[in-house]
């Protein structure tokens, strides 16, 4: 089974906690992102996703003016590169995640998705 250091995507959408919802769900769907990390001096502190989008939108916030911090989820759970693909759905699997930060030590090297791993997972299983 591959790691996914191999499936990963490093091309991914980051932010601060002081941006708007508006202006994170605007350059998340320009640039087909499901996930936007959230950086703080350099560090991951947290992860937002389309889910906490709809959670504002779903609590009534005004998106221009509430910020991405007040809806990430902070400190997100991480995963090593060389972790290997079975595990990582696992783990989305009984988190209910669909969006895992890779990183090693404290560098962000990319995100997985859902999608990325059953990809994986249905390219290789036998026909």
């Amino acid at each position: 089974m591959a790691t996914l250091a191999e499936i990963m995507t490093s091309s991914v959408y980051t932010t601060e906690a002081t941006s708007s919802i508006a202006d994170a769900a605007q350059a998340m769907v320009k640039g087909r992102f499901g996930s936007a990390m959230i950086l703080e001096n350099g560090w991951l502190a947290g992860i937002f996703t389309e889910r906490d989008i709809l959670r504002a939108a779903a609590a009534g916030t005004d998106p221009k003016v509430a910020t991405v911090g007040e809806w990430m989820t902070r400190d997100p759970m991480t995963v090593p590169p060389d972790l290997d693909v079975s595990d990582a759905i696992q783990i989305m699997a009984a988190q209910g995640f669909r969006h895992l930060p890779v990183v090693e030590g404290k560098n962000l090297l990319g995100v997985v998705s859902l999608r990325d791993v059953l990809s994986t997972r249905i390219a290789r299983s036998p026909r």
